[in-house]
């Protein structure tokens, strides 16, 4: 006979029967709804008309995100690991702000009670727990990890390279006042935005800055190839289960598994 922590278990931390897929489902909707109402009460003109309606639903999606929160937070056996992991602290920061924005009202607080209301946006990021693929994205950027850090040490090397080049070529006259400012135009430049507020006047620095284009489109390129070649790694190794070890609530386990293989605790 399972207990009842067991029982809540398999239905919000497991997505692998009926009772999960439901809650799963469920959550969802309700991420969805309050995530509409925040962005609804922004606009001046539906704030006015409806504002009363959606602080109830916003209420009402808070009370739900606080009993859910409590319930994770009393199934896992080491309740810290849920508590500081990263779905831990989004759930924390998108159902809070309602309840600090009762202690802040009038006048000289709207500004402080806007900032709370916008951290609920947070609850966005907690879309990215059912989806599957976002996980193997955030996996493979991890992995590329050192590798991304490489090429944009390179970047930012070539950006003050060519800036520091450009000051020399272009100087002030021409709207490069300072090697800051003209490191900033080769950021612009390499990375294909092209604001267009400095443009180099003279032959020379034209020439540099349409070697420093050319240079940009292929820049592009490195990171969706490092990233691409990980994810694909991250495909072929992917056969993990839906559950969560009920004692530090990792997740990640094979479908085979018995035991956690990061704290040992029976699955």
């Amino acid at each position: 006979m399972k207990s009842i922590k067991a029982k809540l278990h398999e239905v919000i931390f497991e997505a692998d029967t009926f009772a999960g897929k439901a809650f799963d489902l469920g959550l969802l909707l309700a991420i969805l709804i309050s995530i509409l109402a925040v962005m609804l009460d922004s606009v001046d003109v539906v704030h006015a008309n409806y504002g009363d309606e959606l602080a109830v639903v916003e209420w009402v999606c808070t009370i739900l995100f606080t009993i859910e929160y409590i319930l994770r937070f009393w199934i896992i056996d080491k309740s810290w690991r849920y508590v500081f992991s990263f779905y831990g602290i989004i759930d924390f920061l998108s159902t809070i702000p309602s309840y600090i924005t009762l202690f802040f009202v009038g006048a000289p607080s709207l500004i402080l009670l806007r900032s709370f209301r916008l951290l609920r946006i947070f609850r966005i990021l907690r879309l990215v727990d059912y989806l599957g693929e976002a996980r193997v994205l955030v996996d493979s950027i991890k992995a590329s990890g050192r590798k991304i850090l490489v090429f944009t040490m390179a970047v930012i090397m070539i950006s003050i390279f060519m800036g520091s080049l450009m000051y020399q070529v272009e100087g002030p006259a021409n709207g490069f006042t300072s090697i800051p400012k003209s490191i900033y135009w080769a950021i612009v430049t390499l990375t294909t935005v092209g604001y267009g507020d400095i443009a180099p006047q003279t032959v020379i620095g034209q020439t540099i800055a349409s070697i420093i284009m050319i240079l940009g489109y292929g820049i592009i390129a490195v990171p969706t190839g490092i990233v691409g070649v990980e994810i694909a790694k991250s495909e072929i190794k992917r056969k993990f289960s839906t559950q969560t070890c009920p004692s530090c609530a990792q997740e990640g386990h094979d479908y085979d598994a018995i035991f956690c293989k990061f704290c040992g605790e029976k699955l």
